[in-house]
């Protein structure tokens, strides 16, 4: 295990599967406590708990949906309870089907922006206090995607949420900086986790990012967006504020 995050008491969202799951996991390698978010997955969020229980780190689980304020209050403060501080968010939880805006109907969105868009106020919101009263910086990470900057097919709605993701993000920063919080995202490239596999089309957008890439044979994966994360995480980033880190292989870049 890797010191980095010794003492830091870590709450991840949607961490059963994909991406957050790899977030629990390295939190929990660099040495957080990390409680484990799932709504559905119960099975899924229990391997994540057991593995981090075998590499020696605490962890707890909590079910909580993301897409209400009042459950978030609740799960933040069980987490409170139950490790006695909480001094980093990992927001990586979100949902919406995709579909094109044509087909979009007001319940579709506003669902998608309550889901991947409003976390993060009420996250701030409840675990304001406990991220300001840290020993060390409080941290909040939210995890977005390409679609906040690019058209993607059947993303519109997506797209937007994390558009408004990374917005409300720096608001954040701009409101609660001066009191020891940073508040930034991260932006991963195209990975073929288990809801990208859903989207139509997925094989071929997968294989022409990577295609894209420029970093020899490196693939990108789930583990590489974790590791980003946990910098983001640690003292090491104090100085990084309202910034979204791009972790993609360089496919944005390119003309």
């Amino acid at each position: 295990m890797k010191n980095d995050l010794q003492g830091r008491t870590a709450l991840v969202t949607g961490a059963s599967r994909g991406i957050g799951r790899a977030i629990a996991l390295e939190l929990a390698r660099q040495g957080a406590r990390v409680a484990v978010n799932f709504l559905n997955s119960q099975s899924a969020a229990v391997e994540v708990a057991r593995a981090i229980d075998q590499m020696g780190a605490d962890v707890m689980l909590v079910k909580a949906d993301i897409s209400s304020a009042d459950d978030i209050a609740a799960m933040v403060a069980e987490v409170e309870h139950q490790f006695g501080a909480l001094d980093t968010i990992v927001s990586n939880a979100a949902a919406g089907g995709f579909r094109d805006l044509a087909d979009l109907t007001p319940v579709n969105f506003e669902a998608t922006i309550r889901n991947n868009s409003a976390p993060v106020i009420w996250l701030a919101q409840a675990a304001a206090k406990a991220l300001k009263s840290a020993n060390h910086h409080g941290k909040m990470v939210a995890v977005s995607s390409h679609g906040s900057r690019w058209a993607v097919p059947h993303y519109g709605a997506i797209g937007a949420s994390k558009a408004a993701l990374e917005s409300l993000m720096r608001h954040l920063a701009l409101e609660h900086g001066d009191d020891g919080v940073n508040f930034n995202c991260v932006l991963p490239g195209i990975i073929a986790t288990d809801a990208i596999a859903s989207m139509p089309g997925a094989d071929a957008l997968v294989d022409a990012a990577t295609d894209r890439m420029m970093v020899g044979k490196r693939k990108l994966c789930e583990q590489d967006v974790a590791e980003v994360v946990a910098f983001l995480c640690s003292d090491a980033s104090d100085l990084i504020q309202g910034q979204t880190l791009i972790v993609d292989g360089g496919v944005s870049i390119r003309a």
